[in-house]
């Protein structure tokens, strides 16, 4: 285990994410409900295109925060384009999982009947609304398009909170999984001559099934199966691409957090198996501090009327604001300590919400300006 000084005096020397703005082309931001993830996730691609890096934040969350946090009505699945005053492009996504396995039907069919007669068959229809993991398979799917889009170089990804997040993470190997699975591929290696002779038991389990879901439901489900053949590898070889692109050293994983006890808590569970999945994380970002009252000094000149016992009142506040300071860094060393990651940024709580562009902006200050204080 890193010493803990010195882990500290390299923190403190890399208290930016600049350079992964700059040389990372996937920063994908990590961390626990309500700590301001997918501000800090917006405000870093404000950033990037401030700095000149045509730059895509998608949000996989099913929770509409990242339109909030853009000031916009709404984003669709397509990547929409947002005027800022930086000299790179702004994009934004939020991932719709139906919409996202719609195109891919129709750009990998073989002809756009065998995409009409998937995209009508009832079974694909509740496949899409009921699989489990479905919005999780769609986000990989997303994130390999986004990735291939040239027309940015910097894609920045908002996670849902901290659970679902692994189980994103964990996507493609579930799906190469699937797809092997010796079950799927029995079904699949019936080909599209399905009706032709088959084995005794294959006809005995089509027909069990069908006494209980009904012979309609069944033909659907072969129906699909048949115009789904040949599919199949490509979404394979896809999840397999983004398996490995999670791990490349072109990725990046940010985990965000606030510098409380339950928080710093969930953070530290989290941080530890995004390193027991084998992945690196890169940033820490501590949202939210306490401002450092050390460094600001009150004096009551002449023109101020202070009651003594006002002064008093004062006096205690700032105390008691000081030690929540020393707790919340404290948690934080603990944090650090355990995770060692070689980046930490400092973001202090802002006199207001994060509200528009402009306060997105003055956070990605915070997230890119190199040898600053908190």
């Amino acid at each position: 285990m890193t010493d803990l000084s010195d882990e500290s005096n390299r923190l403190i020397a890399d208290e930016s994410l600049i350079d992964l703005v700059n040389t990372k082309q996937v920063i994908i931001m990590t961390g626990s409900g309500g700590v301001g993830k997918t501000s800090c996730a917006a405000a870093l691609a404000i950033g990037a295109s401030l700095v000149g890096i045509d730059t895509c934040v998608v949000t996989i969350d099913p929770a509409k925060r990242l339109a909030d946090a853009l000031g916009l009505d709404e984003i669709g699945n397509d990547p929409v384009e947002i005027q800022t005053l930086g000299q790179g492009k702004l994009y934004a996504v939020m991932l719709d999982a139906d919409a996202t396995f719609d195109d891919l039907i129709v750009r990998y069919a073989n002809s756009p009947d065998q995409a009409e007669k998937i995209l009508a068959n009832t079974v694909y229809q509740n496949l899409t609304k009921n699989l489990s993991g479905i919005q999780e398979y769609m986000a990989m799917e997303k994130l390999f398009e986004l990735h291939n889009d040239n027309r940015f170089k910097l894609l920045i990804v908002d996670t849902p909170p901290s659970a679902n997040a692994l189980d994103f993470l964990d996507a493609p190997r579930r799906l190469i999984g699937f797809l092997d699975n010796k079950v799927f591929r029995v079904i699949m290696n019936t080909g599209p001559s399905f009706l032709k002779p088959v084995s005794f038991a294959t006809k005995a389990v089509l027909k069990a099934i069908s006494r209980v879901v009904g012979a309609e439901v069944v033909d659907q489900a072969v129906a699909f199966f048949q115009d789904f053949e040949g599919m199949q590898d490509g979404f394979r070889a896809r999840a397999e691409i983004v398996q490995e692109l999670l791990r490349q050293d072109q990725t990046a994983f940010v985990l965000v957090t606030s510098p409380r006890g339950d928080t710093i808590q969930e953070a530290q569970e989290f941080g530890l198996k995004l390193i027991g999945f084998g992945f690196r994380i890169a940033g820490l970002i501590s949202n939210r501090e306490t401002p450092d009252f050390e460094k600001t000094r009150i004096s009551y000149g002449p023109e101020i009327d202070v009651e003594q016992h006002d002064r008093k009142i004062l006096s205690q506040t700032l105390t008691e604001m000081k030690d929540l300071r020393s707790h919340e860094q404290l948690q934080l060393t603990k944090l650090t300590r355990k995770l060692e990651p070689p980046r930490l940024v400092h973001i202090p709580t802002l006199l207001r919400d994060v509200a528009n562009m402009e306060d997105l902006a003055q956070v990605a200050k915070h997230l890119l300006s190199e040898n600053k204080k908190t």
